[in-house]
């Protein structure tokens, strides 16, 4: 469970890195690609921050990935100077794909498509008897 510490900081990252990666996009000239921040969880020690990051298109995840955690120093560095007078040391960024979306849409297709474990349960996996 995370302390109100950590969530206060989190929101924090969360708001900066928002701005700092979009800033990038809009100033490198990039259409057509939306990078959002969806979730950041510190540390309790506050050294390392998970950042969760949703990317449309989905296509382009792997290669905006790749892009992002290259230049992560870059990131950090950008990320200490707007958070300065807030923290002392800004935890290392480690960067994920968040993919949620992608699952929840894949649940909806499955419910609403001809594959619904709910009107066919022989589509669920059978519990094996121990």
């Amino acid at each position: 469970m995370e302390s109100n510490r950590q969530k206060k900081i989190g929101s924090v990252l969360q708001n900066d890195l928002v701005d700092i990666l979009q800033g990038e996009v809009r100033k490198n000239g990039i259409t057509n690609l939306i990078i959002s921040v969806s979730k950041v969880s510190v540390t309790t020690d506050l050294s390392v921050a998970k950042v969760y990051l949703s990317v449309f298109p989905t296509e382009k995840g792997a290669e905006i990935m790749a892009a992002i955690k290259s230049n992560t120093p870059l990131i950090k560095h950008d990320l200490s100077q707007r958070v300065k007078l807030q923290l002392r040391k800004v935890p290392n960024l480690v960067f994920f794909i968040d993919d949620s979306l992608d699952y929840i849409e894949k649940i909806d297709k499955a419910l609403i498509g001809d594959e619904n474990p709910i009107e066919n349960p022989n589509l669920l996996e059978r519990r094996k008897k121990s």
